[in-house]
């Protein structure tokens, strides 16, 4: 991690703090934090402990702007239930509204709105999921750019980055870049790497450097075991076999997805917890999951990351945050176009 700083930067919605671990790491010092799940909390202290000049805050629509620290860049990775292909369906089946309408989450941009507006940071970065374009017809995405450009006068771009370009998992989410100054920063030129990155490279091997922060939760090194409870039960895998029968004879894509050492995996989501079929390591006799330490590899958290808490609650987290390096790829390149615009006076809104 950086050790000297060059810009101030809020975090909102703030996960576990994989957005802040990015911006850190390209010279950023994280001045405020808001995330109100307190299982998120609870890794994001064990990672991030508390100091005198950052403030940690809970329900952002309860945090009155002037009560949040003047910053250069504002980061979110605002939630994205209301808008996600299957955030939608489950809503729809449970008779409830989405989008704009959610009377709970769908307003949530709404403060992002109002703390850019009020503010007014050099930069933003924004995250969410590739569907967010399409939601609604594609109005809810032109409230969004609308809202960014012609209310609050940011110069725009957006982005669909994968992040099979950083590590093996098929995770496509849109980037919205803001700056408040027009300069000449193209969202477009940011040139992605071809991985060759595979399942093995996240996978538990034996003799891998010493994990004492996971106290053997996962794998014995000295073995080259991981703990028994993660490979599906004989119930379960019979019925994952027999569910994805069912759905390619009806003509579904829907069923469980295997895959190999060679491999990349499908989206982790945060419902991986509930029987990790999305992502399943080809082994005999039945399939396993993958430990919530691979989980964190495979969305690129170092090693010295800390998983406090349980398992159903780290499969969650990691399957709601963001592949860190593909974020620190976005913020190295906006770094020299923050710092320029740090040398120059804000407009007026």
């Amino acid at each position: 991690m950086t050790q000297t700083t060059d810009f101030k930067f809020a975090d909102l919605f703030a996960g576990i703090g994989g957005i802040r671990t990015a911006f850190e790491a390209v010279g950023g010092e994280c001045v405020f934090t808001s995330e109100w799940n307190k299982y998120s909390r609870q890794t994001y202290e064990a990672n991030f402990p508390a100091t005198s000049d950052h403030v940690f805050a809970g329900d952002i629509t309860e945090v009155a702007s002037d009560d949040i620290p003047d910053h250069d860049v504002l980061v979110a990775g605002f939630p994205c239930q209301p808008f996600s292909i299957a955030g939608v369906s489950k809503k729809n089946s449970l008779g409830r509204a989405h989008g704009f309408q959610d009377p709970t989450q769908g307003t949530l941009f709404f403060d992002v709105k109002r703390i850019i507006h009020e503010k007014r940071p050099a930069a933003f970065l924004l995250e969410n999921v590739k569907n967010l374009k399409s939601h609604d017809g594609g109005n809810t995405f032109r409230v969004i750019m609308q809202t960014l450009q012609d209310e609050l006068g940011y110069q725009v771009q957006t982005r669909i980055v994968n992040g099979k370009h950083f590590t093996p998992q098929n995770r496509e989410r849109i980037l919205i870049v803001g700056f408040r100054e027009p300069n000449a920063f193209d969202i477009d030129s940011l040139e992605l790497p071809e991985s060759t990155r595979t399942v093995k490279d996240v996978l538990h091997r034996r003799g891998e450097s010493d994990l004492a922060h996971d106290d053997g939760r996962y794998f014995n090194p000295r073995t080259g075991r991981v703990n028994p409870k993660y490979t599906l039960s004989e119930h379960l895998w019979t019925y994952l076999q027999v569910y994805a029968q069912k759905h390619r004879r009806a003509g579904n894509g829907f069923g469980f997805g295997l895959v190999g050492p060679d491999m990349i995996t499908r989206t982790l989501s945060a419902r991986y917890y509930k029987d990790g079929s999305e992502i399943l390591i080809d082994q005999r006799p039945r399939p396993r999951r993958l430990t919530p330490r691979e989980c964190a590899r495979l969305m690129g958290f170092g090693d010295d990351f800390k998983i406090p808490v349980s398992d159903t609650q780290a499969y969650q987290q990691f399957g709601n945050s963001v592949v860190v390096p593909a974020i620190e790829a976005m913020a190295q390149h906006m770094r020299p176009f923050i710092l320029d615009a740090l040398t120059r006076p804000a407009a007026v809104a």
